[in-house]
């Protein structure tokens, strides 16, 4: 028999992590691992059964998920963000995919993302593919802060199936996202050697806008797609910002 593993990591995930826990309900293995939850996040997540691992410090996405990966057993696994969940009807899917002997080292899924909780159709967000179903020891994460990857040994072919994505739930969600990930984004951009200015900042930030709302078509996604923009826009300004703040400090350091 082939056996599944879900990986995923959390921080104060205690609204959403027993429907991403739950929706994968041919899993053999559940690992979470969380990083200094001060809400119900473990309580929950072992109450469904997972193995949960704590940690006590936080290195970036890439490398999270690859301490998750460390821990997981099952010869394929599946990883999801907390805030993702499958869609029921695509259990079927993944057991008939996980045992074919001929199957390729990883699939791709459709993933369907929502702003709070409008369906995003347009804006740069659909269609929106990403690996997320492999053999275990045919593919890891790259080590990037943020806007990590699976980097894949072998074939990757596409899978009937669908990832849903609660990406973004409110706009108190959207600027805690926005300073979380726009620090760890401008950390890894000086990493390799990229400077900032506020110039820079404003221009890249509604440069992202135009691009979302126009050139992405996010005016077809209506008022939703307007937020999507405006985050767009937001979050990459901030990120910049932090990068100019970081050019600077290191040329203080240099002189």
């Amino acid at each position: 028999m082939t056996s599944l593993s879900l990986i995923v990591i959390t921080r104060n995930e205690e609204a959403s992590i027993a429907r991403c826990l739950g929706s994968v309900n041919i899993a053999d293995e559940l690992v979470v691992v969380d990083s200094g939850s001060t809400d119900r996040t473990v309580e929950i997540a072992r109450a469904h059964g997972a193995n949960v691992a704590s940690t006590s410090d936080w290195p970036g996405f890439g490398p999270q998920k690859a301490r998750a990966l460390d821990l997981a057993r099952g010869d394929w696994i599946i990883s999801l963000d907390a805030d993702e969940w499958i869609e029921p009807g695509s259990m079927a899917a993944i057991s008939k995919a996980i045992a074919d002997p001929d199957a390729p080292s990883a699939y791709r899924m459709s993933r369907r993302s929502r702003f709070c909780g409008k369906i995003i159709r347009h804006s740069g967000w659909s269609p929106d593919y990403v690996v997320r179903l492999f053999r275990r020891g045919r593919a890891r994460f790259s080590d990037h802060l943020v806007h990590e990857s699976l980097i894949v040994d072998g074939p990757v072919r596409r899978l009937d199936a669908r990832i849903e994505h609660d990406s973004i739930t409110s706009w108190a969600d959207a600027q805690d996202k926005i300073e979380r990930y726009s620090i760890a984004a401008a950390h890894q951009l000086a990493r390799g050697g990229v400077r900032g200015s506020p110039l820079k900042a404003s221009l890249r930030g509604w440069t992202a806008f135009l691009k979302t709302y126009v050139w992405r078509a996010g005016f077809l996604d209506g008022a939703a797609g307007w937020n999507v923009a405006e985050y767009n826009r937001r979050y990459t300004d901030a990120k910049w910002r932090r990068l100019a703040e970081i050019s600077a400090s290191k040329l203080r350091h240099e002189s």
